[in-house]
Formats: C-alpha cells, sequence, structure tokens
C-alpha cells in the first residue's frame, strides 16, 4: 500500500495555495543588501510577538539556535541545558564546532529540570574550569514528548540562571504550539530570555525558515553570525511571505493537532503491551513504548499506509500537523490497533 499518512514529523507539512498565493504576491528586494521589504516585515512582526528589540531571519531552526549561541558565548564556555535538547543530541555538535563551548548535562522528567538542577551545574569561579555562561531551554521538549514549560518554572530556571551571571536561550522550535496549548502569548514565554528562536516549517506549514529574536545589539551579532555560517539569503521575501502568512493563518488551528495527537495516544494505549499515558500528551508529538522491536513495527505500519519514526529499540514516535486530518487520524488509528492487537506476532 502506498504511504498515505506521514506522522514522522511536522516538518512534512506542504504550504497550502493560499500560502503559495501569499508567497508569489510577496514584495521582494536583496536581503544581504538589507532592502528585502517582506523580510523587514517579518522581523519587525515576530520581534513584536516576542517583545523584544529586533530580530533576524534564518534558513533552519538549527541555524537559529545556534547563531544565537555564539552571539552569547565565547569559546571556552560552558552552556548548561538538558541532556534531551534538541541543540546537543540533533545539530552536529556545533555548540562545540561552531562556537567552542563545552556542555553540562541536566536531567528531568519529560526534558524539563528545577532551579536546584541549574545550581548543581554551575562551575566554581576558577580558573581551572570552563565558565558556566549559557542555560539553555526547549519549549515545548521534542523528546519529552512535546511537553509544555510553565511560565512561573521558566522563571524559576532562568532567575536561578541569572543569580550565577548566565544568559539565556530559549529554543521555541515549537513555541507556537505552547502558546496554543496554554493560551501563554510568545512574549511571557520569551520575557525570561536574552534570545528566543522560534521555527516556522513545523507545525505552521511553511517550507523553510526560523527566526531569532533579542535585543538589538544581540540580533546584529546573531546577524553577523549567519553570515558566518553561511546563511544569508537574497530574494528571502517570498519564505518571510509564508511565515507572515502562518502567523496570522495558522496558529490558531494548532489545537486541533493537539487534540489529534491525544486520539492517537488513546487509541494506542488500549493495545496490549504499550506502555503510553494520554494525559500525558501535552501538544502535538506521540511516544510509544511498543512490544517487540520498534523497526519491525514501523514497517508493518508503512505496509498500511501510515508512516512514522522509530526513535529507540522499542520506541516510536508520531507528529500530527497540517498534513493529517481527521480521516487520516481516524485511519492512522484503526492502523495501530491493527498492528499492536494482541495476535501480532513480534
Amino acid at each position: 500500500m502506498a504511504i498515505g499518512i506521514d506522522l514522522r514529523s511536522d516538518t512534512v507539512t506542504q504550504p497550502t495555495n493560499a500560502m503559495k498565493a501569499a508567497m508569489m504576491a510577496a514584495p521582494l528586494g536583496d536581503d544581504v543588501l538589507g532592502d528585502d521589504p517582506t523580510v523587514h516585515a517579518l522581523q519587525d512582526r515576530c520581534a513584536e510577538l516576542f517583545g523584544k528589540e529586533a530580530a533576524c531571519f534564518m534558513p533552519t531552526g538549527s541555524m537559529a539556535n545556534q547563531a544565537a549561541i555564539k552571539s552569547l558565548t565565547s569559546p571556552g564556555d560552558e552552556i548548561i541545558c538538558h541532556e534531551h535538547s534538541h541543540i546537543y543530541l540533533y545539530e552536529a555538535g556545533a555548540w562545540a564546532a561552531i562556537s567552542g563551548c563545552s556542555i553540562a548535562l541536566l536531567r528531568g522528567p519529560r526534558g524539563q529540570f528545577d532551579a536546584a538542577d541549574v545550581t548543581a551545574a554551575i562551575r566554581m569561579n576558577d580558573h581551572h574550569f570552563a565558565r558556566s555562561r549559557l542555560l539553555s531551554v526547549e519549549n515545548t521538549q521534542n523528546r519529552g514528548g512535546g511537553a509544555v514549560w510553565s511560565v512561573d518554572r521558566l522563571q524559576s530556571v532562568t532567575d536561578e540562571a541569572r543569580q550565577h551571571g548566565l544568559r539565556c536561550h530559549l529554543d521555541g522550535a515549537r513555541i507556537w504550539n505552547a502558546c496554543a496549548a496554554t493560551g501563554v502569548s510568545p512574549a511571557d514565554y520569551a520575557q525570561h530570555f536574552d534570545t528566543v528562536s522560534a521555527c516556522f516549517s513545523k507545525g505552521l506549514g511553511c517550507p523553510a525558515g526560523s527566526i531569532v529574536c533579542g535585543s538589538r545589539d544581540t540580533i546584529a551579532a546573531v546577524s553577523r553570525a549567519r553570515k558566518l555560517l553561511g546563511g544569508t539569503m537574497r530574494q528571502s521575501g517570498m519564505l518571510a511571505a509564508a511565515a507572515l502568512y502562518a502567523i496570522d493563518h495558522h496558529r490558531k488551528r494548532l489545537v486541533d493537532d493537539h487534540a489529534h495527537a491525544r486520539q492517537l495516544a488513546e487509541a494506542a494505549s488500549t493495545c496490549p503491551g504499550v506502555a503510553m499515558d494520554p494525559g500525558g500528551v501535552d501538544t502535538n508529538i506521540v511516544y510509544l513504548d511498543v512490544p517487540g522491536d520498534a523497526a519491525a513495527v514501523i514497517s508493518r505500519l508503512e505496509e498500511r499506509g501510515l508512516r512514522c519514526l522509530d526513535t529507540g529499540p522499542r520506541t516510536i514516535r508520531l507528529v500530527t500537523s497540517l498534513a493529517a486530518g481527521p480521516e487520516d487520524i481516524e485511519h492512522a488509528c484503526d492502523t495501530l490497533r491493527t498492528v499492536l492487537a494482541p495476535e501480532a506476532v513480534w
């Protein structure tokens, strides 16, 4: 059977026809020369949304994070983050290769931690040690199953970091999902951080693009890092137009993705041997611990038209998005029940 439903990631979304029309209609310039009006409009809009002075449009989320890190650290500094953070696991060791930093890893359920964990990771002020310089938090937390940080908890960990002179970065690749799930504004989440990154090519359905927001001086450094990393673009207003359209038209519908994720979790939780608490699904990401070999489960699901990822020997991940509508989710639920039925032999 041909693959009909793709739940590998929310990055598989395709631009809608209306988004494509907005892209084609965008006024363009040369962003390297600083005169693309649509890029300027997006940067101004995002700076306002996140309550910051300025913003820089980036081609990718990883580059957004790494440009922010480079702008907030010096070689020999140390970054504190959760051991399941995207910047640590999925960005090719760029924190070391690009910024020359070491990293201190925290633990905690669902990719989160407390102020006491931050305190314990702070290095002594001694020339033998790396200087603790930056705290990075991911919201929502991908490997935590799309877990949402509360504003109070964010304030607690960032306040503790600042007591020790650290700067703070928010990896908000899926911050739009956090906002949709809680009703908290982007500015309220970002207020405790020097920089915040946000992705347009996940839940918002754009073909590419991320943003970094911060103070004018920090964003000037981020823009310079973008150039160093080869991330400057020319007529990037077409991509900026997609992001502007998504900000206006795709944020409210994210709650549908969250409902679909809970629907998938509830279906899977009825299958014997599957470890899943539907109540732990905050947003659009579902991790399932399955009986038997995850790769074999993935293969059988694909035979029935459902595509997802295996993220461990017995773990699979499903991510809902604009790419899967209500009928797709119903079919995906039926497929999960069939493949994970008691009589299935692994």
